[in-house]
């Protein structure tokens, strides 16, 4: 969808083509379904954003037939109790539910959207497939050496692990407008690529840029007090060693980065914003000509003349992310059905 010249010479790409393609995909997998998954819904908070966010959750679970409840506590049910007042007595009881398949905490809480720990793990340790019955397990998974494969299909016997659905949706963007190319090796797909991630909580920033940079990419993780740069491919190439281990590494490695901001946008094919505050702008003059910016916070990142520079601007992603929340859940589903059936 092209813009008005007068606008910006960059494209305005909303989010609605590409949560559409996934819309399709849930709706398929849900007929499929003997029930429908449930989620739960827990809001602590007075936050409108939060609320805003639970609610438009709610409606895209009604209108696709999944069951959603939402649980109201704390300063969400009452001004006179706390932020997060009541929230582990909810995790308690909708944990102890056996007819609930997912449970979604609506801040204040800062963890990797509430990941089941062995996701955490395969996040970090770019482990992409795993057996359903290992969910069972306390032993980890042992990361693989070579994390560049031909095919994103599963290997007879796994199934794709859970990835967190905010960094998903962002990838999932960058896949539709093809920043990653498809003709490279999966698991490698957005190699030559420079992006700047500006946030890294542990929500959206620091998960994004540990799939970014274990999908090929070079990634500066940008925060409020210091710059790193995420990548799995080694400084120094030994003639001596085989092909697979020059070239990866393999998961990403951190390390400190010495470049400013600014440096680091000149530079980036990407950048990506989800800075929670309505003050914080991206400065347009410091973009690269031709770069793809994602706006991911609930305010406005990024300054209004983005597309003089930007060749194509997403101001958002909610409806991406909350497709992938569903298709998350309807995964779960399937994992715990999966993991049960040999002891049936």
């Amino acid at each position: 969808m092209a813009s008005p010249a007068n606008e910006g010479k960059g494209l305005l790409l909303k989010a609605d083509p590409i949560a559409a393609t996934y819309r399709d995909e849930v709706k398929t997998t849900l007929t499929k379904c003997t029930r429908p998954p449930k989620l739960v819904g827990i809001l602590a908070t007075s936050s409108a954003p939060s609320r805003s966010y639970a609610e438009f959750t709610k409606k895209q679970c009604a209108e696709l037939g999944f069951e959603f409840v939402l649980k109201e506590t704390g300063a969400a049910a009452s001004p006179d109790l706390g932020e997060g007042e009541g929230v582990e007595e909810a995790i308690i009881e909708a944990n102890e539910d056996e007819t609930v398949h997912g449970i979604m905490i609506v801040s204040p809480f800062k963890d990797v959207e509430g990941l089941h720990v062995k996701f955490h793990y395969n996040l970090y340790h770019n482990i992409r497939f795993i057996k359903p019955d290992s969910l069972l397990s306390s032993v980890p998974p042992i990361p693989p050496m070579v994390t560049a494969l031909e095919s994103d299909q599963p290997p007879a016997g796994t199934v794709k692990s859970i990835i967190p659905c905010t960094p998903l949706a962002i990838v999932k963007c960058l896949e539709y407008v093809r920043v990653y190319n498809s003709i490279l090796p999966y698991g490698d797909r957005a190699y030559g690529k420079i992006i700047t991630v500006i946030n890294r909580s542990e929500v959206v920033g620091r998960p994004l840029a540990a799939l970014l940079s274990n999908d090929g990419a070079r990634v500066f993780s940008v925060d409020i007090d210091s710059i790193q740069e995420y990548t799995k491919r080694p400084r120094v190439t030994n003639s001596t060693e085989s092909e697979a281990v020059r070239r990866y590494h393999p998961r990403h490695v951190v390390r400190p980065s010495n470049l400013t901001l600014e440096e680091c946008l000149a530079q980036s094919d990407v950048v990506v914003s989800a800075v929670p505050s309505a003050t914080y702008k991206v400065k347009t003059e410091w973009l690269k000509d031709g770069c793809v910016c994602v706006n991911v916070s609930s305010e406005k990142n990024f300054e209004k003349d983005v597309r003089e520079k930007a060749s194509l601007y997403i101001p958002s992603i909610g409806k991406v992310t909350i497709l992938m929340l569903l298709r998350n859940l309807l995964r779960l589903q399937q994992y715990k059905q999966a993991s049960a059936a040999p002891s049936q």
